[in-house]
């Protein structure tokens, strides 16, 4: 029989679910894995994706399951169905739930018919039913039915301790996690390198990116962590059209990464020059994002607020565009005002484990801030995905940036905003530039931190370097 997962040893389950427990109180936990998702009618389907938190406490990676641990008894179930005779007519022959269940420490299956059973069972006791934020209309249609209660009303009743023991536990990577976004790394490394290698005027963009992708699927069979950002529009943060032909004096961002065998993902950025090298006004915002990454990076270590180091590569890069003349003052007053926002409006970085942004499904406010560092609601600032301290074990991405958005610009200049920091006349022999972003993948360590994976092109040289091979 063919059946092949990758999974971790029982015992990583085992603890997993043992230490959620342990933050709880009482009542029933509920985890309902996704559905398959279909693209123009039932049977033709997106490539399935496991909700990551199902993955991390259960493991398996398959359609229509759901799972319970009864914080009094401490029962553990998983609830689905096995494959029929008709089924393997389509799917192949699959070993039974139990089997699998087995894979990941777990005894006791049941269809997955009688989780509504199981639910209104404790439900009649008054105990509560524990359930987290969903974020896929399936998912809330079915949990709808088997908590019998209306969508609308669904979110009344998610389970803020329970979301909250979650984000604590997934936040601190475990070695077997860093190992595999490592895994996920050196795979897009060679992307990286590859895009490189290629990147040449008279190209479209999608020519790239499909180098990228079957560096992916066609040498791996894995999947890519997200959808790639290959643009020469590099101002426009997430723009995942690929449909511009490459022309000299072309900088591109490529914003973009690989998932692990077990799915942990992995996220890097590289702005690079069409033509192989950079001019030198390229070369000016280049280096300023690079002080900006390497300065961050060194300021990473547990206790460290995320706030605080966006605030330092802000400075940074106010200071280099003063220096060009672009901006004026001090660095820390034009922070303070918010006008370097009009270069950098977004944070300067995120979460990164089993999703690129990681648990951000759960709320984001709960993973990125805390009572010390709510969020902050002025522009520059909003966008802030990560503020509260760090600590050791978690995995961050840095990705600070300057970008010329001219619809921005031309808007602050007809406002009049911030004119006695930002030189608008001479910015506007800018337009045109696009964006250059820089990012890399950081594990907070007892010491400080260290930067993930094996080495990408990054210093001027050494992408000009890459692209000539």
């Amino acid at each position: 029989m063919n059946y092949h997962q990758n999974l971790f040893a029982a015992e990583t389950y085992i603890k997993r679910r043992k230490n959620l427990r342990a933050n709880l109180a009482d009542g029933l936990l509920l985890f309902i894995g996704n559905h398959p998702c279909p693209i123009n009618f039932s049977a033709n389907q997106y490539p399935f994706r496991q909700d990551s938190t199902f993955l991390f406490y259960w493991g398996l990676d398959e359609p229509f399951l759901a799972a319970t641990i009864d914080l009094d008894s401490g029962d553990e179930v998983i609830f689905g169905d096995d494959v029929t005779l008709e089924d393997v007519v389509w799917t192949g022959p699959q070993p039974g739930l139990a089997d699998k269940a087995s894979l990941v420490g777990v005894k006791n299956v049941k269809p997955l018919p009688s989780l509504k059973e199981t639910i209104e069972r404790v439900q009649k006791t008054g105990r509560p039913v524990h359930y987290l934020p969903f974020y896929r209309e399936a998912g809330r249609n079915f949990l709808a039915g088997i908590m019998n209660v209306d969508r609308a009303k669904l979110s009344e009743g998610v389970s803020h301790d329970f979301t909250k023991a979650v984000v604590l536990q997934r936040s601190v990577k475990e070695p077997e996690e860093v190992e595999q976004i490592e895994q996920a790394l050196e795979l897009t490394a060679q992307m990286h390198h590859a895009a490189m290698a290629v990147t040449r005027p008279g190209i479209y963009e999608r020519e790239v990116v499909a180098a990228m992708e079957a560096m992916v699927y066609a040498r791996t069979g894995r999947r890519l962590a997200y959808g790639p950002i290959f643009t020469r529009n590099g101002q426009i943060m997430h723009n995942i059209n690929h449909d511009n032909r490459l022309c000299s004096g072309d900088l591109v961002i490529n914003d973009s990464g690989a998932e692990s065998p077990m799915h942990y993902a992995s996220d890097i950025t590289r702005t690079i020059p069409v033509d192989g090298s950079f001019t030198t006004r390229q070369k000016e915002i280049y280096t300023i994002v690079l002080e900006a990454l390497n300065k961050s990076i060194a300021a990473v270590r547990p206790g460290a607020a995320f706030f605080d180091l966006h605030l330092l590569a802000c400075k940074i890069i106010a200071a280099g565009l003063v220096d060009l003349g672009l901006m004026k003052g001090s660095p820390d007053d034009i922070v303070r005002q918010g006008s370097h926002a009009l270069f950098m409006p977004v944070g300067l970085g995120h979460m990164l484990g089993l999703d690129v942004h990681d648990m951000e499904n759960l709320g984001e406010d709960l993973v990125g801030y805390d009572d010390r560092f709510p969020r902050d609601e002025r522009f520059g600032f909003r966008f802030l995905r990560l503020a509260k301290p760090l600590e050791e074990g978690w995995v961050i991405t840095i990705e600070p940036g300057i970008y010329f958005i001219e619809e921005l610009i031309e808007r602050w200049e007809q406002e009049g905003r911030f004119s006695d920091f930002i030189n608008y006349p001479k910015i506007k022999k800018w337009m045109g530039f696009g964006g250059v972003r820089l990012e890399d993948d950081i594990l907070v360590t007892a010491e400080g931190s260290r930067i993930l994976g094996p080495p990408i092109a990054k210093t001027p040289d050494e992408v000009q370097s890459a692209m000539d091979t």
